[in-house]
C-alpha cells in the first residue's frame, strides 16, 4: 500500500521533470493527438515502468532476503492498472469510448486532466498527479452533481 500511495508523488515528479522535461519528445503526442492512431510514443513511459516492477518481482524471487522487492514490484503494478483504468478508459476513452460515468470524482479528475491539457507545450503545466488533484476540481465536481 506504501507504494501504491507514494506512486502517485514518483508519478507527479516524473510527469512535471521528465515528460514535460527531457523526454518531451515521448510525451509531445500525448497532448497533441494524431486521431489516426491508436498508440502513441507516450505509451513507452507504461513499458518503462513494467520493466521496473516486473525487474523488481524477478530479483526479489531470485535473491534471499530481497523478498521485499515483490511488495514494490506489487505495488507498482496496481499503480499502473489504476493509472491505466482512470487515465486511457475514463479520461482518455481510448477503449470503452462509449462508457459513460457520473461519479464526481471521475468528473473532478476529467476536469483537472483537461485543464493539464490545455497547455500544448511542456512550459506553463499544471495537474500533473493522476489519482489525486487539486481540491477545487473535487468541490466543483460535487457541486455540479
Amino acid at each position: 500500500m506504501t507504494t501504491f500511495i507514494s506512486m502517485e508523488g514518483i508519478t507527479w515528479c516524473t510527469h512535471k521533470f521528465v515528460m514535460h522535461g527531457f523526454l518531451w519528445n515521448l510525451h509531445f503526442d500525448h497532448h497533441n493527438k494524431n486521431k489516426n492512431r491508436f498508440l502513441e510514443k507516450n505509451d513507452w513511459f507504461f513499458v518503462y515502468f513494467a520493466i521496473i516492477s516486473m525487474s523488481l518481482f524477478i530479483i526479489g524471487s531470485r535473491i534471499p532476503n530481497y523478498e521485499f522487492l515483490i511488495y514494490i514490484g506489487l505495488g507498482i503494478l496496481c499503480y499502473g492498472l489504476a493509472y491505466f483504468l482512470v487515465h486511457e478508459i475514463i479520461i482518455h476513452k481510448r477503449l470503452f469510448s462509449n462508457w459513460k460515468q457520473d461519479f464526481f470524482y471521475f468528473k473532478a479528475l476529467q476536469k483537472a486532466h483537461r485543464k493539464h491539457h490545455s497547455h500544448l507545450s511542456p512550459e506553463d503545466g499544471e495537474c500533473f498527479g493522476m489519482l489525486w488533484v487539486p481540491f477545487h476540481y473535487f468541490k466543483e465536481a460535487f457541486a455540479n452533481r
